[in-house]
């Protein structure tokens, strides 16, 4: 679901701030590109933005679902899950 290698490197790359700026960002540009998807009738520049973006920050169960063209509620769904695991799981998975 979460590549917390990524996750981590990304930590690394970027710094404690800025990550949260990033993670966060991440987090509201998703939501406003599902809710932009659901009114599209072609989503191939939207997925390989949300694609894209799943990827950067490690949301890698996301990415697939984008790469194999699934629909929005699928999408939405797996994001809900993955961003819930992500903010349960960061502060553990950085410290380790």
């Amino acid at each position: 679901m979460i590549d917390w290698t990524r996750v981590r490197e990304l930590h690394e790359e970027v710094g404690n701030a800025d990550f949260e700026e990033v993670a966060t960002l991440f987090i509201e540009e998703v939501r406003g590109a599902l809710d932009r998807l659901e009114a599209l009738d072609d989503a191939a520049e939207e997925l390989h933005f949300l694609k894209g973006s799943a990827l950067n920050l490690g949301f890698t169960a996301l990415a697939g679902r984008c790469a194999a063209g699934a629909d929005a509620a699928t999408l939405r769904r797996c994001f809900e899950e993955s961003a819930a695991c992500f903010r349960a799981e960061l502060p553990r998975r950085l410290a380790a």
